[in-house]
């Protein structure tokens, strides 16, 4: 099986919308099984939420020029900041440095300015022409920090190597990630290392895009992203003939997907 951009955005779509309902919940005071909905942001099952709304700009935007422009995926994320483009039913969720960095044109570069919500959109660019210096401008329309740039490279990189074959444990391990830490070492916060560290090591320690969600969903906290991209990455791995059926036909705007792909 060669895994395709389709496989990607609707194993993030998915796991996205596993953890909308859990966002902000601490660690085991919940059980995510499936498909909910309502929760922390009162929505109905099957909606994804910012992260897969800005990927899908992304992609829309390659499919339109056929490479990477950073004027136009800006352009793109201020129609989904101001108008709700790209969603199933109007912006309910963006990060705090998101939002300032559309509002003044320029990505944010201070230490504290690493949360994850460049990388969270980070690995459909591994279906593009995207060089390393292109992933970076990608991510610095928001996030300009090298802590950012870099893990959004990173992501890119481990992605094609799913992409070209390799298991997810050696992946895991090339990119820094050690998947045999236990699951009380590993963190679930917004901050950008956090969620890189937590979706390479949830694919890593699971056979199965329903366990590797799962497990991403039930690290708690910035559950929605942790989702969204342990999901991307499980879609590359497991294509979306692995992705439970049932959440498959929850899933909301299937529509707009199928309108951003390009290839």
């Amino acid at each position: 099986m060669v895994a395709t951009l389709r496989d990607c955005i609707y194993g993030q779509a998915v796991g996205d919308a596993l953890g909308v309902p859990y966002e902000f919940m601490p660690r085991d005071t919940f059980k995510c099984v499936g498909m909910a909905g309502f929760g922390t942001h009162n929505q109905p099952p099957g909606t994804w939420s910012d992260d897969t709304s800005m990927a899908l700009a992304i992609c829309d935007s390659y499919r339109e020029l056929g490479c990477i422009d950073i004027a136009d995926i800006r352009e793109i994320f201020l129609a989904w900041y101001r108008d709700g483009a790209y969603s199933c039913d109007g912006l309910f969720d963006i990060g705090n440095a998101t939002a300032t960095a559309l509002r003044l044109g320029h990505g944010l570069s201070g230490e504290r300015n690493n949360g994850n919500g460049s990388l969270m959109r980070t690995v459909p660019l591994a279906f593009t022409d995207a060089t390393d210096n292109g992933v970076r401008a990608v991510s610095a329309i928001t996030h300009a920090h090298a802590t950012s740039t870099e893990a959004c490279v990173g992501m890119v990189g481990a992605a094609r190597s799913l992409i070209s074959g390799k298991q997810a444990r050696e992946v895991a391990l090339a990119y820094g990630v050690d998947p045999d830490k236990p699951r009380g070492s590993i963190r679930s916060s917004g901050y950008v290392r956090h969620t890189f560290e937590a979706a390479l090591w949830c694919l890593a320690n699971t056979a199965s895009y329903r366990d590797c969600v799962l497990l991403a969903v039930n690290l708690g906290d910035d559950t929605d992203t942790t989702g969204a991209v342990a999901g991307a990455l499980a879609g590359i791995l497991y294509g979306m003939d692995g992705i439970p059926a049932e959440w498959l036909e929850v899933l909301r705007g299937k529509d707009i997907i199928e309108r951003c792909l390009f290839r």
